[in-house]
């Protein structure tokens, strides 16, 4: 059974512009799928509809036998805390201490109240640190996030969405402002991490070779359409060409 189907899936900003058009796919519980594709071709969007940061213009999305365009508020919160999201520029409050970033990936879980009092328990609170810890940053967990890295600071990004207990994390370019040793250093953490928790990773990427690298399934998009959907072993240079290139789009199972 799989824990994603994106069915006919369409996203329009106004009458002339489709960002995503008749977009399938599955993603099971486990999988870590990879979706490339050149600037602009949709990647963020599809991300965005998947935990309604954005609206979806047709077709659905199911989440874990739930149609998300149908959630109403209070389930529509229950489904953000199953989904974590790791963003391409971090997303954190720079002025506060990575511990304190970490454990606002608790909040989907807080009254309103306890949010704004910063009530946290025990519990709540070794888990964030066994997160810093895995992800090699624990020693830093009084600083603020403006003194780190950013590689540094995508890791804290990382753990406040693992401390959701998510059953699936989405990451937009999460290595794409990094060079490539940080960058390295958060895929292996990512790959490691989600695989040991067994969370399905669903990741946008620019670069291919890091796709065939850490994936198990590569999804191409070009111009919002998917062209390519199938194991790495069966991405070939031709098929890289027609995700990123000018050939007649045509789509491609495998």
């Amino acid at each position: 059974m799989a824990l994603l189907q994106v069915i006919e899936l369409g996203k329009s900003y106004n009458t002339e512009t489709r960002v995503l058009k008749g977009v399938n796919f599955d993603v099971k519980a486990g999988e870590f799928v990879s979706i490339i594709g050149p600037s602009g071709a949709g990647k963020s969007t599809l991300l965005r509809c998947i935990n309604r940061m954005v609206s979806i213009s047709e077709g659905s999305i199911l989440f874990d036998n739930q149609e998300v365009s149908r959630l109403k508020k209070k389930d529509l919160r229950k489904l953000r805390t199953d989904i974590g999201m790791v963003f391409q520029h971090y997303n954190l409050v720079p002025r506060l201490t990575v511990i304190e970033n970490v454990l606002h990936g608790r909040f989907g879980y807080k009254s309103t109240l306890q949010g704004v009092l910063g009530r946290f328990n025990e519990d709540e609170k070794a888990r964030a640190f066994y997160l810093l810890h895995k992800l090699g940053i624990e020693e830093h967990a009084y600083k603020r996030c403006d003194q780190l890295s950013g590689g540094q600071q995508q890791r804290v990004g990382i753990a406040r969405a693992l401390i959701q207990d998510p059953k699936l994390v989405l990451c937009d370019e999460p290595i794409a402002s990094l060079d490539p040793n940080s960058s390295k250093i958060i895929m292996d953490h990512l790959k490691s991490i989600t695989s040991e928790l067994g969370i399905t990773c669903l990741v946008n990427l620019h670069q291919v070779e890091v796709a065939q690298q850490y994936s198990d399934r590569i999804i191409g998009l070009n111009e919002g359409e998917v062209v390519f959907d199938g194991p790495i072993h069966q991405l070939t240079d031709d098929k890289i060409n027609r995700i990123y290139g000018t050939q007649t789009r045509e789509l491609i199972t495998v």
